[in-house]
């Protein structure tokens, strides 16, 4: 028999299920056309509920290392999340009086989609960026990148090198964090006495509200409430004094975070968005186990309902072809065992996955021309937080009856 696994933030034995989604491919391993005929490794992809202070997480199954030295995601292929980055920037330059003088620091800075604002601006830059490949991007773009995982040692080596961060930033990284305690912790050292940390992440309110169990992947380790990384934060001597909610990647949360005991740069006091949203989400049963217990019926009904939408259509003759190839959709197409018996092919604007074929389902991915020529019935959007996007640059397909389809948190036409 296993050992029980810990939770990585309170290190109490795991024991409750939050949902299972069976084995998975990690979700951005695509697979290049000479591997094909070589065989890919699954993982389980089940997710726990810590008893104790219900932090939602998926055990480790694979190094770090493995998965985000070469990364496949380079943020910069989507338009609209460079627009919410440019108003971010412009945002938080304002309301802490950020200047020359201040240095941001991000962690996970990709291909500098984020920092390139604050250069624009005359203020200092440097990323963090575990995967060489899309530091390299960066570099190139002019961006100050250090290929490296933040932690704790990182941050104390930044210290020595007289680096400390006035903003401190990460988007989509908390998530991707193994070693919880010692990402937090490498945060308080780096952070200068005075600065602010901000970081975005998926919100697991809108997550179970909305059956959003495709953003459940390998490379996503732990799924938020506010109490939950409040609690967190605390642990390492770091005060949440604001909270906002977002729309992005399906409903986030931006976390505004400082030095306990200490004023930041521009602060005026803790927000009443702190105390307003611990009490929505004490309201909603977050902070009681029982609350979580039926997602994984959710996600069943999702999975359902995807799979009569497709039969219908292939027993009518139609054709279904995906737009996207994004970690949510690889979750999707593997748990609901969609292959190109239902769906033909995929489409991506990013090349770095064109040519390529999706993890698990082998669906093959092209460029987005490829819908104009073959003129399918139905094209499924796998990224569906940014389906006001997609539907925008592929109008056209209105022009031979083409309709849209989203799979979460159910099946509707667009």
């Amino acid at each position: 028999m296993k050992d029980p696994i810990p939770c990585r933030f309170c290190a109490r034995p795991l024991e409750t299920t939050f949902v299972d989604l069976g084995l998975s491919p990690l979700s951005n391993s695509y697979v290049k056309p000479e591997n094909l005929g070589r065989p890919e490794v699954f993982y389980p992809l089940h997710v726990f509920l810590c008893d104790a202070c219900l932090l939602v997480q998926l055990p480790e199954e694979e190094a770090p290392e493995k998965i985000f030295s070469d990364y496949a995601y380079f943020s910069s292929f989507s338009d609209s999340w460079l627009e919410h980055c440019e108003r971010y920037a412009a945002q938080v330059v304002e309301r802490f009086g950020l200047g020359k003088e201040h240095l941001v620091m991000e962690l996970a800075s990709n291909d500098g989609y984020l920092l390139q604002y604050f250069k624009a601006r005359d203020l200092p830059v440097l990323g963090i960026e575990p995967a060489g490949n899309v530091a390299e991007v960066a570099e190139k773009a002019g961006i100050p990148t250090r290929v490296q995982f933040f932690g704790k040692e990182t941050a104390k080596q930044l210290v020595e090198e007289g680096y400390r961060a006035d903003l401190l930033v990460g988007n989509n990284v908390l998530a991707h964090v193994p070693d919880l305690n010692d990402f937090v912790a490498g945060m308080k050292v780096v952070l200068a006495p005075g600065g602010v940390i901000t970081m975005e992440f998926p919100h697991l309110l809108r997550l179970m509200q909305e059956g959003q169990f495709d953003t459940i992947y390998h490379e996503h380790f732990s799924y938020f409430s506010f109490h939950t990384v409040r609690a967190i934060f605390a642990a390492h001597g770091l005060t949440l004094f604001d909270v906002e909610e977002l729309n992005t990647h399906g409903g986030s949360l931006r976390i505004y975070g400082r030095h306990e005991g200490q004023t930041a740069i521009g602060e005026t006091g803790v927000s009443h968005r702190v105390e307003d949203l611990l009490a929505r989400e004490e309201e909603a049963g977050l902070t009681s186990r029982e609350a979580y217990l039926s997602f994984a019926e959710t996600a069943q009904s999702v999975k359902r309902g995807l799979l009569r939408f497709l039969l219908k259509v292939k027993e009518e003759r139609g054709t279904v072809v995906g737009y996207g190839a994004p970690a949510k959709g690889n979750t999707l197409l593997n748990y609901c065992g969609i292959r190109e018996d239902f769906l033909d092919y995929t489409v991506d604007r990013s090349p770095h996955k064109q040519g390529c074929f999706l993890p698990g389902t082998r669906i093959p991915i092209y460029e987005p021309e490829r819908i104009l020529e073959t003129k399918p019935d139905y094209v499924l959007i796998l990224p569906w937080n940014l389906k006001g996007e997609i539907v925008d640059q592929m109008a056209e397909i209105r022009s031979w009856g083409g309709q849209f389809v989203v799979a979460v948190p159910e099946i509707d036409v667009l």
